[in-house]
């Protein structure tokens, strides 16, 4: 007898990501309810469950849902490319971003997570990491229930200099304690523990802030080293570089994720490996914002060696853009500049970081990242009809991170639901929050102060 809300799922080529990366042909998925429970022959699981749902097409590719671990949902999106590339990556952040954070209402954070997470799952994410809503995160929330997805939401805490929503340590804690109650028992949304970082937090916020985490068996994320003059202030203040000294307080660990890390000596470097601590990299973000990816980074090195690595795509003023294959790429380019011993193609760690190797990361590897028996059923479904494609190579996998673009994607699925058909979003109308986004962005640079043609003159005849 077929359950109820059974869906068949099928394509040409599935990858699946499981332990041995069993690349399935002539394949299908069973999903029941949100889990994936069966793994066969399409005519097998079609014959067996004759009033399940069908949803495929012998042109498309399946993969995992992917995995963004480090995306700004508010603030920038409402005035996306927007923040001038000329000017230093510390400006952009606290004499335009800060500001336009300062200025949002509630109604902003909500629009601008519901449209940032609708191009991302229109990309192929279905799990995202929030990196910080200054100011309402319950309206982010609303934005992850509109669109479909999951992921985690935290609120931005900083208890050293002045800024929107700065406070006392105590302070500080008390909305990290709010946002992981609002999520308590929600299926899909998990409240993180969620600071800025930088040199922005005190010894003692940290360290409260990583008991809190481990306390409530959740995770801790924040910013750090994404460029040289943090190990500066660090050393000046502490004597230690950043990521030594948050190592001293006893913060680091499995919990962790840290932002960035671009700027790492030998030793910070074997600090994070050997105390299993993960790092977020953005390296589209590194590249627009000058913060020397290519001179200094250490990310490649970092994974070579074991380290707990995923990627992310940033804000919409640094990475810009969600296309997180696009991410891939970039990161297996970065590998194969880096010329290290690797036991396997770049392209393989690349897939690796935004599925399997992105939830391991993140410390969801037994949920999600893969396509396996009692996993959530996160999947996506790529069209290779297209000419792009044609001749489909041997190797899938080299194919899709070198040669395919998110535009390739037709359909989504997360947690057994399909959210996006034909590449638009099921849920909601994304095209109907256009003109109401085009004036939030007008009013939100107008009560910030900000003028982006003042860096280009634009003329209209």
């Amino acid at each position: 007898m077929t359950e109820k809300n059974c869906v068949i799922l099928y394509g040409n080529t599935i990858i699946t990501m499981d332990k041995d990366r069993q690349i399935l042909k002539n394949a299908a998925i069973k999903i029941v309810k949100d889990r994936i429970v069966e793994i066969g022959t399409k005519k097998k699981l079609i014959a067996s469950n004759p009033e399940a749902s069908v949803i495929g097409s012998e042109n498309f590719m399946v993969i995992p849902g992917l995995i963004n671990a480090h995306q700004h949902l508010t603030g920038d999106r409402l005035i996306q490319s927007c923040i001038p590339s000329s000017i230093k990556d510390t400006e952009a952040i606290f004499d335009w971003s800060v500001p336009i954070h300062a200025s949002h209402s509630p109604e902003d954070d909500e629009i601008s997570a519901t449209l940032s997470l609708a191009e991302s799952v229109r990309c192929g994410i279905t799990f995202t990491v929030e990196a910080g809503t200054v100011a309402f995160p319950e309206m982010v929330l609303k934005g992850f229930e509109t669109v479909g997805v999951g992921g985690s939401i935290g609120s931005w805490g900083w208890d050293i200099g002045d800024g929107p929503y700065a406070d006392s340590t105590d302070g500080v804690i008390e909305r990290q304690l709010q946002v992981i109650e609002l999520t308590k028992n929600h299926p899909s949304v998990k409240g993180w523990v969620t600071l800025v970082g930088h040199d922005l937090m005190s010894d003692d916020l940290l360290q409260r802030a990583s008991n809190l985490a481990r306390d409530n068996l959740t995770n801790l994320t924040f910013h750090l080293s994404p460029h040289a003059g943090e190990a500066s202030k660090y050393l000046e203040k502490t004597g230690m570089r950043p990521v030594s000294h948050i190592n001293e307080l006893g913060v680091l660990g499995s919990h962790v994720l840290i932002g960035h890390a671009v700027h790492l000596d030998n030793s910070e470097l074997e600090t994070l490996l050997h105390s299993n601590t993960a790092v977020a990299s953005s390296p589209w973000a590194y590249l627009k914002l000058g913060q020397g990816i290519t001179k200094f980074g250490r990310h490649p090195e970092f994974l070579s060696k074991g380290g707990r690595l995923c990627l992310g795509c940033d804000t919409e003023n640094a990475g810009d853009s969600k296309d997180l294959l696009l991410t891939a790429r970039l990161f297996a380019g970065l590998m194969q500049e880096a010329q290290l011993e690797i036991d396997k193609p770049t392209a393989q760690y690349a897939l690796e970081l935004i599925t399997i190797g992105g939830a391991e990361a993140l410390g969801l590897k037994e949920e999600i990242g893969s396509i396996e028996i009692g996993k959530r059923a996160d999947m996506v479904l790529i069209d290779t009809s297209g000419p792009s494609w044609q001749p489909l190579a041997p190797d899938p996998v080299m194919q899709l991170i070198w040669g395919a673009s998110s535009s390739d994607i037709d359909s989504v699925i997360v947690g057994g639901k399909l959210i996006v058909e034909g590449k638009k979003c099921k849920n909601f109308d994304e095209l109907g929050l256009t003109d109401e986004a085009k004036s939030r962005q007008k009013n939100l640079l107008k009560s910030a102060g900000l003028n982006p043609r003042s860096y280009w003159p634009i003329t209209t005849y």
